[in-house]
């Protein structure tokens, strides 16, 4: 399959400076997109720390004779070490941290691999389907039946992460094998983007423009015409 990237990001309306990062493998073989959190600073290293560790040990151990699914949760858990040293080398940086949500082609197989509320969703035919789980108090309590979507829109703990990267408890992280067919279409994206546009819209405007490059910055700029609150990445993948 022929696959195609476009990526964009945008500080958005409400905030100075973007905490956001992102990296698309030249070669085609993968995506980042990393959200960080804990300051201007802090925020800003953490994310690319992040993208910067994660495509270094992919591109370094591409060839090893290990599974993909090990090869991605390894490369995520030397980002975590990566910000945890950077975190004790400036101690100003100490609260810092980020999500992260990786895409990944290895021997025609896709997996993907994410921490925090950064999502994946792959839309096919009719349908958009969010992959990932959020790792936050408000999806929690949703699963769990204490709370309900409409509540969860507009909880003032949505944001609060359960897990993300720069924890030395970090507990787990989320790794799954993925199916992808020629004509889906696979979004990444940082919650800047989802929470200023409903899933329904997001599908909408990802079925009507199938230019991916003209889909992404309408994508932004309705983000940013819904409040743009928060910096807004997105990486559109295309597998034809």
């Amino acid at each position: 399959m022929a696959r195609r990237f476009k990526g964009i990001t945008d500080t958005g309306i409400l905030r100075s400076v973007n905490q956001d990062d992102f990296y698309i493998d030249p070669d085609g073989r993968f995506c980042i997109v990393a959200d960080g959190m804990g300051g201007h600073a802090g925020g800003q290293e953490a994310s690319r720390i992040a993208t910067t560790t994660i495509r270094s040990y992919l591109d370094e151990n591409w060839d090893a004779e290990i599974g993909s699914d090990e090869l991605l949760e390894k490369a995520i858990w030397e980002a975590n070490q990566d910000i945890i040293d950077d975190q004790d080398a400036h101690p100003e940086r100490a609260d810092m941290g980020t999500t992260v949500v990786v895409l990944l082609f290895r021997d025609e197989e896709p997996w993907c691999g994410h921490i925090g509320d950064s999502r994946f969703y792959r839309l096919r035919g009719e349908s958009l389907e969010q992959i990932t789980e959020d790792q936050t108090w408000v999806a929690r309590a949703m699963k769990m039946g204490d709370l309900s979507p409409e509540d969860a829109r507009n909880h003032p703990w949505r944001h609060v992460l359960s897990q993300c990267l720069g924890r030395r408890d970090l507990q787990r992280l989320d790794i799954q094998k993925v199916d992808i067919q020629a004509g889906d279409r696979c979004l990444l994206c940082s919650d800047g983007l989802t929470e200023e546009v409903e899933n329904g819209e997001i599908f909408q405007h990802l079925s009507a423009e199938a230019d991916g490059e003209v889909a992404i910055q309408t994508l932004v700029e309705v983000a940013k015409t819904n409040g743009g609150s928060d910096n807004i990445t997105i990486v559109l993948v295309d597998e034809d």
